[in-house]
């Protein structure tokens, strides 16, 4: 069995608001192709890349240990929950500024708590439950549904904050006994088997190379976010990593400003700040 390598604390919080920036930087670039690439081709071509990268960054270290697994049933479980997420984001963010979007879903932490209760057994206090209230009134805030001009899809960020939640939950069943780069490794898999059965009824060719460029980058931005994220937890504690998923929100409002010209509102900024609040206040020691 390999050691652990020695844990770096500033590396994990570096390697941390690494992973945030580039899931800022994905939530901007699917943004930006979301009006010219369908979803099916934009699946299919992300997780193409994805699972291509992870074997390129894990496979020299841990080789075919890196297959294993001891509950494929599980891993198609958290893949199936991927794709639905990472679909349901692309459409979402035809219809939510990316720095609007990443705000609300800063309250995925708060709807595990609430999905513990029923699907793990444990209590919910009474002040998680105040928490999450105020946190959808901050998710309406930004998205502020308005008269004739509103649109249901404006509500898809708050149907991903419950698959996410799942997706999480997931996850911290299986990493009890599974790798994380062998969850990376089969998550990447499922999203390409079920991307090529879509785009062989639903292929379309893109306008140009640089859109397929474009549109490749989403699988690169993903795959190092992730690895980026395993890489930290292994240097530093989740207790001293989780605050810090909170940049994104930031590093998405400046690229949503950079790349669209968008400035949030003084009633999005109040939204954002509202979410932020409620998600601190949640990882407080009760």
């Amino acid at each position: 069995m390999n050691p652990s390598p020695p844990r770096r604390p500033a590396l994990g919080v570096a390697l941390a608001l690494a992973a945030t920036a580039c899931f800022a930087l994905l939530d901007t670039t699917s943004q930006f192709v979301g009006g010219v690439v369908p979803v099916a081709m934009a699946i299919w071509l992300r997780f193409l890349v994805q699972t291509g990268m992870t074997l390129a960054l894990l496979w020299p270290g841990q080789g075919r240990a890196l297959l294993h697994t001891r509950m494929p049933g599980w891993q198609l479980l958290r893949g199936a929950l991927m794709v639905t997420s990472a679909t349901v984001a692309y459409l979402s963010l035809q219809f939510v500024q990316v720095g609007a979007f990443t705000a609300i879903l800063m309250l995925v932490p708060l709807a595990i708590t609430l999905l513990a209760g029923p699907l793990l057994h444990e209590r919910v206090p009474p002040r998680t439950w105040w928490l999450v209230l105020l946190g959808l009134t901050g998710a309406m805030l930004v998205i502020r549904p308005q008269g004739e001009d509103f649109q249901l899809a404006t509500l898809l960020p708050l149907g991903l904050v419950l698959i996410n939640a799942l997706y999480q939950i997931t996850t911290s069943r299986m990493v009890r006994t599974e790798d994380p780069g062998t969850l990376h490794f089969y998550t990447g898999l499922c999203g390409l088997v079920v991307g090529s059965v879509a785009v062989m009824w639903l292929w379309e060719p893109l306008a140009s190379l640089q859109v397929w460029v474009l549109t490749g980058l989403l699988g690169v931005l993903g795959s190092l976010g992730h690895y980026f994220l395993i890489q930290a937890y292994q240097h530093a504690p989740a207790s001293r990593l989780t605050p810090l998923m909170y940049a994104q929100i930031g590093f998405a409002t400046l690229a949503g400003w950079l790349v669209f010209g968008y400035v949030p509102d003084g009633w999005a900024t109040a939204g954002i700040a509202l979410i932020a609040l409620c998600g601190a206040m949640s990882m407080r020691k009760r």
